[in-house]
């Protein structure tokens, strides 16, 4: 039910924002209701809130660059590069990362023997119906040429599968395995069966064509009740002296709060979970302990790896971030490293030259090479604990041109350069707030991320890319398997069939030597 008029004036008043009513009383009853309806939505004590905090780090970061160009204090003294990048920004320490990926030296068959403990105690957890998944999938497809959502893009598989059928039949064949793992114990009724719920993130534009697409597919072979819908939240444009931005003389301008928004939206946004629950509600009502999350445009990721559980729980890590090696010094790619001793995202445009081609002494590997996936693990205690917080994280600020309305006249302002801001928090925002407990597991790229971000035809990370790293990818499993691939052959095996590798025994001494699909 929406707040009075008269509660929203005060509340809106006491936090300096009544100019957000400035046009209510010569507005039609229509789209009075519609201004109150959407104000009602706004936390502005958190916005406010927000706004101050980001414009506090800000100056603090111009203060600290001002200071690092002067030399400390002393305007004639020489900076070199480095320094203008700021030491506080430091490699990952070797024993801060768990490693799948064989480096010179390393015991391959003693990794693989972790990597099965892992994986073995992923499986437990999953069996107990402990594990939850979360997937971050509000984006258009707009720079793919397509208005549906990311996740219905079809990549040009044999079999036209999208995105989300992909993830989907994962869930489904991992809830089998996981099942089928459970020995002498009989598995009878509804109440008894493996379940992996999936929290499905989607944004105001993508949230109606989402469902209809999981409906129209009949959820990938999941149950209705274990796929939950809920939106990502959004936050009001401000000015830069943080005045709330009028994009019409009865609506409020406002933006996606960036994929770190998933954090508020969990325990706030409605969901379609039962009894109106919250995300956050639901996963405490269903004995949730562990969360994987990730971004809908990685066709390899493995949805609640168990490996991946396995070793956030043996470690004892409340958050753990995959990451991949960085290909080369200057790939465009954030990397995880350490900011002021605190674990933290850097961007690629953050590192300086020579910090980019740095090399590691002994291995001569690149310093930063933990390249960022977007892929998380938490507990759900740790997800309730980001509400506090997030009083200390900074939102992140972009400058844009908002078209907006004029407070006198009335009339729209189309501006020719920037006249406030758009506010975002990142899904990594967290890790400074991990301590030294957040686990880190590095991962083979060419298992585990293809990223789809262009066009097709376009450089890189596009369909094309994505279809063959999957090809690339169930060919070696073929051929571990014992099957022989002729050149130039794809092969597409279903998730149904196998999730990574494992049950294609069958196919040992077996000849493809046309392209097929296995389901």
């Amino acid at each position: 039910m929406t707040p009075s008029l008269d509660s929203l004036r005060q509340k809106y008043t006491a936090a300096g924002q009544s100019h957000v009513f400035t046009f209510y009383d010569s507005l039609p009853l229509e789209e009075q209701q519609s201004l109150l309806d959407q104000l009602a939505g706004i936390d502005v004590e958190r916005v406010n809130r927000v706004w101050r905090t980001a414009i506090k780090a800000e100056q603090e970061e111009k203060e600290k660059a001002e200071k690092a160009k002067r030399g400390d204090g002393d305007p004639d003294e020489d900076v070199d590069e480095d320094e203008e990048a700021g030491d506080e920004i430091q490699p990952l320490p070797a024993n801060a990362v768990a490693s799948l990926v064989p480096h010179a030296g390393s015991n391959e068959s003693a990794t693989l023997e972790q990597a099965a403990k892992w994986r073995h105690r992923g499986i437990q957890a999953i069996r107990e119906n402990k594990v939850a998944v979360l997937l971050m999938a509000g984006g258009q497809g707009t720079r793919l040429g397509s208005s549906a959502p990311k996740g219905c893009y079809d990549i040009g598989l044999r079999s036209g599968k999208s995105l989300f059928r992909l993830q989907g039949e994962r869930i489904r064949r991992l809830q089998e395995l996981a099942a089928a793992a459970e020995e002498g114990v009989k598995r009878e009724g509804e109440g008894n069966r493996v379940r992996i719920p999936w929290y499905v993130m989607t944004s105001g534009p993508t949230r109606s064509a989402t469902e209809a697409f999981f409906v129209d597919n009949g959820y990938f072979g999941l149950q209705k009740e274990d796929v939950i819908f809920f939106n990502q939240g959004v936050l009001p444009a401000l000015s830069d002296d943080g005045k709330i931005v009028l994009s019409s003389r009865n609506s409020v301008s406002v933006a996606p709060d960036g994929n770190g928004g998933l954090y508020s939206a969990i325990r706030q946004s409605p969901s379609t979970a039962p009894h109106n629950r919250t995300v956050l509600e639901d996963m405490h009502a269903r004995g949730i302990h562990y969360i994987h999350a990730y971004c809908v445009d990685n066709c390899l990721v493995k949805v609640a790896d168990p490996v991946f559980l396995g070793y956030c729980v043996d470690k004892g890590a409340p958050c753990g971030v995959k990451v991949v090696r960085k290909e080369v010094p200057h790939e465009s790619v954030g990397v995880l490293a350490l900011r002021a001793g605190a674990f933290s995202v850097v961007e690629y445009s953050e590192l300086s030259k020579a910090k980019a081609e740095q090399r590691d002494r002994e291995t001569g590997e690149l310093a930063f090479r933990a390249g960022n996936i977007a892929n998380h693990f938490y507990t759900l205690d740790f997800l309730d604990s980001v509400e506090g917080m997030e009083h200390e994280m900074a939102f992140h600020i972009a400058r844009k041109k908002i078209p907006t309305v004029d407070l006198h006249s009335g009339d729209p302002v189309k501006p020719d350069s920037p006249n406030g801001m758009k506010l975002e928090l990142f899904v990594f925002d967290v890790f400074p707030f991990t301590g030294n407990a957040l686990g880190v597991l590095e991962v083979e790229r060419q298992e585990e991320f293809s990223p789809l971000k262009n066009a097709p035809g376009s450089a890189g990370d596009n369909p094309e890319t994505s279809r063959r790293d999957i090809y690339e990818q169930q060919r070696r499993w073929l051929l571990a398997a014992g099957a022989r691939v002729a050149e130039g052959v794809e092969v597409e095996v279903s998730p149904l069939v196998s999730y990574n590798g494992e049950g294609l025994e069958k196919y040992k001494g077996v000849r493809f030597d046309k392209s097929t699909q296995l389901d």
